[in-house]
């Protein structure tokens, strides 16, 4: 009787490509006029791998996908959509685009920048959600100045 084939998928993690991607879409949302802070626990418990306030108040939410695995892997990216204006995946010039969905928008940045290459489809934020997270958002930038 022969073995039964078994298939292992491995995802690798990737922290070179990860902090590089973060620190490009990051320098990009800088160019674009937006204020970004990394790492950014939500009110759902989710944690965005960018999360910038614009000159307009807008609040934008990127995530950062090391590699086709990571994508692969990681399907909560629609529950960053109640916490943002504008939702963004952002990759390494290497990943392949045709993956990703079309609806939210598309960083391709590096350790040195970014560019946007498809904008996200505005879908503002309800007044007082937006008040909350503003207000959360402004808190931890200036606590965390206090760390460095």
């Amino acid at each position: 009787m022969p073995a039964a084939a078994v298939h292992l998928e491995l995802v690798f993690s990737r922290p070179e490509t990860t902090l590089a991607v973060t620190r490009g879409a990051a320098r990009a949302l800088v160019d674009l006029g937006h204020a970004p802070l990394l790492e950014v626990c939500l009110p759902n418990g989710r944690r965005a791998d960018v999360m910038a306030l614009g000159p307009r108040g807008e609040i934008v939410i990127c995530e950062v996908k090391s590699g086709i695995d990571d994508f692969r892997s990681d399907r909560k990216w629609g529950e960053y959509a109640p916490f943002c204006d504008a939702f963004y995946f952002a990759v390494a010039p290497e990943f392949p685009l045709e993956a990703l969905p079309d609806e939210p928008g598309l960083i391709v940045a590096d350790g040195f920048g970014g560019a946007v290459v498809r904008e996200a489809a505005p879908v503002p934020l309800a007044p007082a959600r937006r008040k909350a997270l503003t207000l959360a958002f402004a808190r931890l930038g200036a606590m965390r100045s206090l760390r460095e």
